[in-house]
């Protein structure tokens, strides 16, 4: 006679996924967008080339030589030479420095103001926003590039230090560029504000410093990431432009701007194009880079933006 097992029961439960975060989601999205990550990948190679290429130089930055001037691209300078006998590759990773730092703390600069300005008018709205909003429309209206020609034509004039220009340049266009992002961010706050969790906030008692900076500003960060990396390639333009005209950057420290400057002749222009066209060609891919991440980043943090 045959017994059959009776079914042993458990009370063991398949565990549940967990949903993914926001944030998992909008880099998975980003990563599907090929052209961002193209721009993710030329950037990081420009920085690394900027960055480390100098340190395996051979050459040094105020190493001069008038026998070696000019000379065409070779095994021994891969970009040639300048007037002056000095590596065009080892300057043109150093002038890329220059470039990128000023484009990440100008922006840095304008994200500190424009996101604090735009939070404290969205939050306090009447006076505050009408004061806060008509400043910036001010910022709005002054055309940037011709106050900052003034700006340098005025730190020639006082005889800055060269080495010193960069800093005051850094913060002309940081504080010249927040008006933009503080518009956006006020129209964020402005509807997070009414939403449930800033009613219990209110039911908390928690002051208005906790709301609008533990609670309110960090659900801005999306808009405020695509419009600094977008903001980067703005300020990267600035400083190549000011530094062109010779009031930016000025010699011996070297920029992409002040280099395609050195070409000023039409012999150079046509007979020597490795002064000029690797400069450009690092200002033309970088700004490109970013902004393709920039488009990324818009697309990945709001995909109804993208429709």
């Amino acid at each position: 006679m045959s017994v059959e097992a009776a079914p042993i029961k458990t009370n063991l439960q398949v565990p549940k996924k967990q949903p993914d975060s926001p944030w998992r989601m909008a880099i998975r999205r980003f990563a599907r967008n090929r052209l961002a990550l193209i721009g993710l990948i030329i950037l990081i190679f420009m920085f690394l080339l900027c960055f480390i290429g100098p340190l395996f130089s051979p050459y040094s930055l105020y190493e001069y030589s008038v026998k070696d001037k000019n000379l065409a691209p070779s095994a021994e300078h891969w970009l040639g030479t300048d007037k002056l006998g000095r590596d065009v590759m080892l300057r043109m990773m150093l002038a890329g420095r220059i470039s990128l730092t000023v484009g990440l703390v100008a922006t840095g600069i304008s994200v500190i103001i424009g996101s604090t300005l735009g939070a404290l008018a969205g939050f306090y709205r009447k006076g505050v926003d009408t004061l806060i909003m008509r400043i910036a429309d001010i910022f709005l209206a002054m055309p940037s590039l011709p106050i900052l020609i003034i700006m340098g034509a005025v730190l020639s004039d006082l005889k800055v230090e060269p080495e010193n220009r960069i800093y005051f340049l850094m913060l002309l266009i940081g504080v010249l560029g927040w008006s933009s992002l503080s518009r956006l961010v006020r129209g964020q706050i402005l509807t997070l504000r009414e939403q449930e969790f800033m009613q219990a906030t209110e039911a908390l008692g928690l002051r208005d410093r906790r709301k609008i900076f533990r609670h309110l500003l960090p659900n801005t960060v999306p808009i405020i990431i695509v419009s600094a990396t977008l903001g980067v390639a703005g300020a990267i333009l600035y400083e190549s432009a000011l530094s062109f005209l010779g009031i930016g950057v000025v010699p011996p420290t070297p920029s992409w701007g002040n280099m395609i400057s050195a070409a000023n002749n039409m012999i150079d222009f046509n007979k020597r194009p490795w002064l000029w066209i690797p400069p450009g060609m690092c200002i033309l891919i970088t700004v490109v880079a970013i902004n393709l991440i920039g488009d990324g980043l818009r697309d990945a943090l709001d995909p109804k933006m993208k429709k």
